[in-house]
């Protein structure tokens, strides 16, 4: 090892479920049982990789580590890498790591030597001064690395200095560039977008036929609208493997660049939208050029709000020392990052994880707080600097969330919408508008407001109120200050703190100086009354969340509705005076406004009507419908209303009432389709192969995407998937495990991921039985050199594990059903899914309406579509190239027969014994 830099004399240690692997200061390998390596640790400072899980596995708390992680954040930030040894080996070109977990803890000491030569190379040159500054004061809270790090620098003698923290003040500032014009409208001829897609493929590649039947199909999407209100609307279906990203990313990109507009391109999730992200390199090869055509844009909840970190950074500026170590990584990140995405962008996932949320999603404006131009580092602000860099972009990469909400307010940040669409995983179509055109008057949600309005009230936290933010605007100025004071008095009707407390009567009541009860919380108890009164069983011993009907109305819920809708009333009025002077500002005094002040406004007045005016209107409404007649039985309902109580063990979390749109796809097509000129919604799983026939299917897909709310039919394309399915894969049913019996289950489990050899993913319905299952099978499974890795119990998130799974190509992942939109792992690292019930859809209220309203009459037909759609979309995370091969288990005796028809064509699901099923996975994937 360098004399450079000499590592601390620390025992390095890496634990797994069971066992730890520890190489002790002076070369022994020691394997011992966790208990034992944690005992084998105590009173030493450890060279480890995630501390935070490694001290969970070995059963210690809180104990100073080495953690190779922050050394990476410090040395290589904003840089990705899988937090395990064998991640960050290959993150930086060593030598691949054999399995083991000895392999592994003789591995730690040299990837400490290989970061810390990367700093070695900076000696000498300008930047080793300000990092080894940096350093020093991270020293001085703590940071075990300080001093090795300050020799590698070969600034052993560095003061520590606070400026390297202030990153606003090195940051760029953005320019104002003008509005652009509106886009033209040339159509994209089918055989133009096969030539795209041919350059950007290069003459390398594999033949793929049908993707370039599907680029030249979807091309209709961007043809010019002949009608007002009737967008043309392609729905594409395209099996997997087909290359639907490039392939509609060929049109998409041709009409952006010859038309001089925008196509959005709308994903589900944050993480598809950075995979989307990472195809566009093939079309934009040089950074450069793809920085500046190509966006991807997010909520401002998701990007680093430079106040917020200053304000953070207060204590540790007044010379504290806490906090200091994850500021210091944040201000490196910071310098660094391509665009401040400080979740799911550059900003590893596991940051979170070694130093909790208040370093990343607290450091983000979350609760609309953003006071825009009045903010000193506005001209530096990561979101500023994304707005304007997607006004000028070809392809912007959102989310549909994001897309929804955009049409919604007419524009997020000023007034663009855009009018060409590609939503990808179009299959979540329903789901994320039924999300975005919902409203939930609950006692978290009205809290929330109260803190936007008024402020911290004296608590610890960061939040600003109306009053800090707009005290400019108004100052001197009584027809501005009347309404707003107005309004914060009418505030205090919405809950206080303790209310949760208070909500079980647990605590008194709150009153006001009169002696009136608070109308939010009033209401809010009686709704919980409601609740436990309308139940099944003892609702007062059960867990999770509990939810009743809204009709019939409980006695003493109207009363109770009207008074908080009158308190509503008083606060909604005084928000639009306000809203309204400020906004006629904007024309009375167009001549004196400067170009800050005019910002400053106008951003007031839409955070004004989006976070308190909006969603008040939308209480008002519904809490006006407690107090109305319900629909007759089998009439059909707009709206579905529902009172639900949500727990978090046996404490009452949150209680609040509901209110969805039966199909959210009628406001879908009215706010956002209708005003578009095209539209592509595309998909592997569109259609339900278990329909009757081909047009039901299309119908039913049409149905969940709201082209049925559309003037003109859409255009229908399906091309299917180039791989084998009846060579490359395996399906089996089990028939003699009782899924309900943990023992049973956890046999299964060990079982079939013994046979796989690893790489595989169970999928679970209830976060308890993955806890159980996951105690019994760890320690085998480790003994067979198979890490277990799980959702709700590692300390991790999901992004994070799924980077742990992909990396460590012979582990197992359990997860619950919800994170198989989340895996996309190819190759060998997922060679296994496994189901451990059939995904039938949640019985809640909402579902129940739907499939009576929605289904066409039938009812269990509507259950199996849904159990279908889930089947076939984790089914295909299994195979993502044509090399692939994998087996897929449903541990469920009891599947019906209509359901297997979920999977792709050429699949023969077996209904086999455990033990034949183990073989034929063995026999197949070894």
């Amino acid at each position: 090892m360098p004399s450079s830099f000499p590592l601390p004399d620390s025992p390095s240690v890496v634990a797994g479920a069971a066992r730890a692997a520890i190489l002790t200061g002076d070369g022994e390998m020691l394997s011992l049982a966790a208990a034992a390596a944690g005992r084998e640790l105590r009173g030493t400072v450890p060279l480890l990789v995630h501390a935070p899980a490694t001290l969970k596995r070995l059963g210690l708390g809180a104990l100073p580590a080495l953690d190779l992680l922050e050394l990476f954040a410090f040395v290589l930030p904003a840089r990705g890498v899988a937090p395990t040894p064998r991640g960050l080996a290959l993150a930086l070109d060593m030598k691949p790591l054999a399995p083991g977990l000895e392999n592994a803890a003789a591995a730690l000491p040299d990837i400490a030597t290989a970061l810390l030569s990367r700093l070695v190379q900076l000696r000498g040159l300008p930047a080793a001064k300000p990092l080894a500054e940096l350093a020093a004061r991270m020293g001085s809270g703590g940071w075990g690395w300080a001093e090795v790090v300050l020799a590698a620098l070969g600034l052993p003698g560095a003061v520590a200095s606070d400026e390297p923290l202030r990153v606003w003040k090195r940051l760029a500032e953005w320019e104002e560039l003008p509005p652009p014009p509106p886009p033209s409208a040339l159509a994209v001829a089918p055989e133009e977008a096969r030539g795209r897609l041919a350059e950007m493929l290069g003459d390398g590649a594999e033949a793929r036929p049908g993707q370039s039947d599907y680029a030249a199909a979807v091309s209709e999407a961007f043809a010019p609208r002949e009608q007002r209100g009737d967008p043309h609307l392609v729905l594409a279906e395209a099996g997997t493997g087909t290359g639907k990203t490039l392939g509609y990313v060929a049109p998409a990109s041709l009409w952006a660049e010859r038309n001089k507009g925008s196509v959005w391109v709308s994903t589900f999730t944050r993480h598809l939208q950075r995979q989307v992200e990472g195809e566009l390199a093939r079309l934009y090869p040089n950074p450069v050029e793809r920085r500046r055509r190509v966006v991807v844009r997010k909520g401002r909840e998701n990007y680093l709000c430079l106040l917020n970190l200053q304000d953070a950074m207060g204590p540790v500026l007044s010379g504290g020392g806490q906090g200091v170590i994850p500021l210091g990584l944040i201000s490196r990140w910071a310098m660094a990052t391509s665009d401040g995405d400080i979740q799911g962008g550059d900003l590893p996932g596991w940051f979170g994880d070694l130093f909790g949320t208040a370093y990343t999603a607290g450091l983000a404006d979350r609760r609309g707080e953003c006071i825009h131009a009045g903010c000193e580092h506005w001209k530096k602000c990561f979101v500023e600097h994304t707005i304007r860099r997607a006004r000028g972009a070809e392809l912007v990469v959102a989310n549909h969330a994001l897309v929804m909400a955009q049409a919604v307010w007419g524009g997020l940040d000023d007034s663009a919408v855009p009018s060409r669409y590609v939503f990808d995983e179009g299959h979540h179509l329903f789901d994320a508008a039924d999300g975005a055109f919902s409203a939930v008057l609950s006692g978290l949600e009205a809290v929330e407001l109260r803190r936007w309005l008024l402020g911290a009230e004296g608590g610890r936290s960061r939040a600003r109120g109306l009053r800090r933010r707009v005290e400019d605007l108004v100052a001197a100025r009584d027809d501005l200050l009347a309404p707003l004071d107005a309004a914060l008095g009418a505030a205090r009707a919405l809950p206080a703190a303790g209310w949760q407390e208070r909500l079980g009567a647990t605590l008194p009541a709150l009153e006001d100086e009169g002696g009136q009860a608070n109308p939010t919380e009033a209401f809010l108890r009686a709704a919980r009354r409601q609740v436990l009164a309308r139940v099944q069983g003892d609702g007062d011993g059960t867990a999770g969340s509990l939810e009743c009907d809204l009709y019939p109305v409980g006695p003493e819920l109207p009363e109770r509705a009207a008074a908080l809708a009158r308190a509503l009333h008083r606060l909604a009025v005084p928000l639009k005076t306000l809203a309204g002077r400020m906004a006629a500002r904007l024309e009375d005094e167009a001549e004196e406004l400067d170009e800050a002040t005019r910002n400053r406004i106008e951003a007031a007045c839409r955070s004004l009507k989006r976070r308190a005016i909006d969603p008040l209107a939308a209480w008002e409404a519904m809490l006006g419908a407690v107090g109305t007649a319900p629909p007759a039985p089998g009439q059909r309902p707009e709206h579905i209303f529902f009172l639900r109580l949500s727990r978090r063990g046996m404490e009452d979390r949150d209680i609040g009432l509901h209110r969805h749109w039966l199909d959210p796809t009628i406001p879908f097509a009215m706010t956002l389709a209708r005003p578009a000129q095209g539209l592509l919604v595309t998909s592997a799983t569109l259609r339900d192969a278990g329909a009757e026939d081909v047009e039901t299917a299309w119908a039913d897909a049409e149905a969940r995407v709201g082209a049925t709310h559309l003037p003109s039919p859409a255009i229908r394309v399906a091309v299917a998937s180039p791989f084998d399915y009846a060579a490359q894969t395996r399906a089996f049913v089990v028939t003699d495990v009782n899924s309900r019996e943990i023992a049973a289950l956890a046999a299964a489990y060990r079982t079939l991921f013994l046979a796989a050899g690893g790489g595989g993913l169970g999928l679970f319905t209830a976060i308890a039985r993955l806890r159980a299952v996951h105690a019994r099978i760890a320690a085998p499974l480790e003994a067979a050199g198979i890490p277990l890795l799980a959702q709700h119990v590692d300390a991790m998130d999901n992004a994070t594990l799924v980077d742990v799974f992909r990396t460590e190509e012979e582990s197992c992942l359990l997860g619950t059903d919800a994170m198989r939109d989340g895996v996309d792992v190819p190759g060998r690292a997922l060679r296994l899914v496994v189901f451990e019930r059939v995904p039938w859809p949640r019985p809640d209220i909402l579902h129940r309406e739907r499939r009576v309203h929605l289904s066409g009459g039938n009812t269990a037909g509507y259950d199996s579509r849904v159990a279908r759609f889930r089947l076939r979309q984790a089914f295909g995370r299994l195979i993502r190239s044509a090399s692939d091969r994998g087996a897929f288990v449903l541990l469920d005796r009891s599947t019906p027969t209509r359901l297997l028809s979920a999977f792709p064509q050429g699949v023969s699901v077996q209904r086999v014994g455990l033990a034949e099923a183990a073989a034929q996975i063995r026999a197949f994937l070894g």
